[in-house]
């Protein structure tokens, strides 16, 4: 019966450890979290161990179970807060199920448990050694305190060894299951990240291009916005590889990325779609403000002087194309085609220029 009970302890535990690592895989528990957060933690710890409490081995007026784990993985992971947070309710919860000699040493193990961890986890140590040395600790101090509670030898030969096995492994797991979740969320993240970003520029990807057009074409055509897109190449960038090397040439697209972003509006999306060449959707854009946003990003670039990891110093141009929906363009989803065939007639035309596509719709409203 001893060992089930602590077998179900150890259960709930890490089941509910599981569900709450990933419900809060955006925000993890640190000593950097918020406030808030602390104390969101702290509580929910506080009621896991309350829960665990309702799953204990009763010896008369004495109750034994693994309510610890929770408050140390809190008081490890957020510092005082959470742990003292913690703290509070396993002491609140234990006087609930009786005021007695038992609680009273129950208030003292779990004090004595959260002061140790936050003692410990200060120590200039590997982390395994500090979670050995706060379950090491936790145990003997329930040990002395059971030995002087219970006094049957018959029962402490079995429970003892029983619960120091059962508390090492819940709080060795539960220390596994948290960082194992955490690892796998920062290598999914990662993963994201990469999926939609360009790794030299840290620009969107074209991917993410595409994703995010689609996404807010829709919404250009719910809300009757209109939509701007324009499409940017960089003048002979050939000669720059060939002259300079792609090492150098792929310093000038990143200078080149910082003056699209640093030039536009903050809630613009900026993209590298391949090579030197780059997009930006322009959000609730007319044409002739998408027009001077061109213009002023054509003129950032002509001045710019791109330093090369050589210390020479050159100068590029670019060449843009502008289409609209809503004047220049009658649906979204020609934004890319007509964009693009405004950039090929800046290119054939001189470069170094801003074209908007010559589409009727918008002759007629310049007219």
């Amino acid at each position: 019966m001893i060992l089930k009970e602590l077998i179900s302890n150890l259960a709930l535990l890490i089941a509910s450890l599981f569900v709450y690592t990933q419900t809060t895989q955006a925000a993890p528990l640190s000593r950097s979290s918020t406030f808030k957060n602390k104390m969101v933690s702290g509580i929910l710890a506080g009621v896991l161990s309350n829960v665990l409490m309702q799953y204990s081995m009763r010896f008369d007026s004495t109750i034994v179970d693994l309510r610890h784990i929770p408050v140390i993985l809190v008081a490890y992971y957020g510092g005082t807060i959470p742990g003292i947070a913690a703290m509070c309710l396993v002491a609140v919860g234990r006087f609930l199920i009786g005021f007695n000699t038992s609680s009273l040493l129950a208030l003292f193990l779990i004090v004595s448990i959260t002061l140790i961890t936050l003692t410990i986890t200060r120590l200039s140590m590997s982390k395994r050694i500090k979670i050995f040395w706060t379950l090491t600790s936790s145990n003997v101090i329930f040990t002395i305190m059971i030995v002087y509670l219970l006094r049957n030898v018959s029962t402490l030969t079995f429970l003892i060894p029983s619960f120091w096995i059962i508390s090492y492994s819940a709080g060795f797991i539960s220390f596994y299951v948290i960082e194992f979740v955490r690892k796998s969320q920062n290598l999914l993240n990662k993963y994201k990240a990469e999926a939609a970003t360009d790794g030299l520029t840290g620009l969107n990807n074209v991917r993410k291009f595409d994703q995010s057009f689609n996404e807010i074409s829709a919404q250009a055509i719910h809300k009757d916005e209109k939509l701007s897109l324009l499409y940017i190449d960089i003048d002979h960038f050939k000669k720059v590889n060939d002259t300079y090397g792609h090492k150098e040439g792929d310093q000038v697209l990143i200078e080149l990325s910082q003056i699209l972003k640093n030039t536009v509006r903050s809630f613009d999306i900026v993209s590298r779609n391949g090579g030197e060449e780059f997009t930006v959707i322009l959000l609730d854009c007319p044409t002739d403000r998408a027009k001077d946003i061109s213009e002023r990003i054509r003129t950032k670039v002509e001045g710019h002087s791109f330093l090369l990891t050589t210390g020479q110093v050159i100068h590029i141009t670019v060449s843009i194309g502008l289409a609209c929906y809503n004047e220049t363009t009658i649906e979204p989803k020609l934004l890319i085609k007509e964009a693009d065939l405004a950039l090929y007639d800046a290119k054939q035309t001189g470069r170094n220029k801003v074209c908007i596509t010559s589409s009727r719709e918008w002759a007629s409203h310049r007219a």
